[in-house]
């Protein structure tokens, strides 16, 4: 992996082109927004002939902003591992390649969770005492302090992959919120110890002897309430309240705007649905979220990002760089470790 580079250095940020439901157009847009962000490089990655085409209308000499051909796609729908391991040559993978070896600085793709997944888990690997790679992020802004982890990587997980999110989690918040001693909870049907299945047993026991500020079981409810910095939950639950909450946020705002229809004047009642669905899908509240665990800086962008996600996402992927949050990830998770075998652990 490349060295971090200086904090008020150039971050170069490779670029999958070719990920997502509205790609490469909503990419190549977003790119070129974020491309006009201070100290920053973008590398579009993806068939050359596709991006000048996207590019034919557009004026950009002046951005820092160059493109690496890629000869292969991976589509929705293929399975991850046979297609990270059948096409080396795609967009997603370059990307991920282009970090591995020194000249990009993180990565960003709307592609596929799976594949995005397992082409930076195959390409930077992952950090010690790591061996599943994860995603969270700010989850909703009406819970603006609240992290959520993981949201759809791991599946099936044991209890140390959950303490494994706290920390992530925690780094994270205490990077990028400012807040010292971040607190932790575990998603779960009750609030009392005891409760959940053997895993979240076992993990509730872990979080309580790490060292982290854990604050004990939390419900679903309490995610919006923002009862804790970091949520953790196996990836099965994660996915299911971020999906949940993607529909529950178009439903509510298209409810609205029949409700406000002839109440308002229509653009007054474009901002409020706007606003709306802003503060409930996390598509909104964030371009997307980033991989933690892997030893490199790599971002999953939403699949239904348009260019102003994409261009948050690339956002995220440099505030990232630049607060060297793998090196302190790193250090977090070799401290917990030790304060757990300290505790018999």
């Amino acid at each position: 992996m490349a060295d971090n580079p200086p904090r008020n250095g150039p971050v170069r940020i490779a670029v999958d082109a070719m990920g997502g439901d509205h790609a490469p157009a909503s990419v190549v847009q977003g790119a070129l927004q974020a491309a006009a962000l201070p100290g920053v490089e973008m590398i579009l990655v993806g068939p050359m002939q596709e991006l000048e085409r996207e590019l034919a209308s557009v004026t950009y000499a002046h951005l820092p902003l160059r493109l690496v051909d890629a000869t292969e796609i991976i589509q929705d729908g293929e399975n991850p591992i046979i297609a990270v391991m059948r096409k080396p040559r795609s967009s997603m993978a370059i990307a991920a390649k282009l970090v591995k070896t020194g000249q990009a600085d993180a990565m960003v793709s709307a592609g596929s969770t799976g594949a995005v997944m397992i082409s930076a888990l195959t390409y930077l690997g992952t950090l010690p005492g790591v061996d599943r790679p994860m995603i969270g992020g700010p989850f909703l802004q009406l819970a603006p302090k609240t992290f959520v982890l993981d949201m759809g990587a791991n599946i099936g997980c044991q209890a140390y992959h959950l303490l494994n999110f706290a920390i992530a989690g925690s780094v994270f918040v205490k990077k990028f919120l400012g807040i010292d001693s971040p607190t932790v909870g575990l998603l779960n049907v009750g609030i009392e110890e005891g409760k959940g299945n053997e895993v979240v047993k076992e993990a509730y026991s872990l979080l309580k002897n790490s060292g982290l500020n854990f604050v004990g079981n939390v419900e679903g409810m309490d995610i919006p309430l923002g009862k804790a910095n970091v949520i953790v939950c196996d990836g099965f639950v994660g996915n299911i309240i971020l999906k949940f909450c993607e529909g529950l946020g178009n439903v509510v705002t298209d409810w609205l705007a029949s409700e406000l229809s002839g109440k308002l004047p229509s653009e007054e009642a474009g901002l409020v649905t706007s606003r709306l669905l802003s503060l409930i899908s996390p598509a909104k509240a964030a371009g997307g979220g980033p991989i933690w665990g892997v030893d490199g800086v790599a971002l999953i962008a939403h699949g239904s990002s348009g260019s102003e996600q994409i261009a948050a996402a690339i956002g995220q992927a440099v505030d990232t760089v630049r607060s060297r949050f793998i090196d302190t990830l790193k250090e977090e998770l070799e401290r917990a470790q030790k304060t757990l075998a300290n505790n018999n652990y």
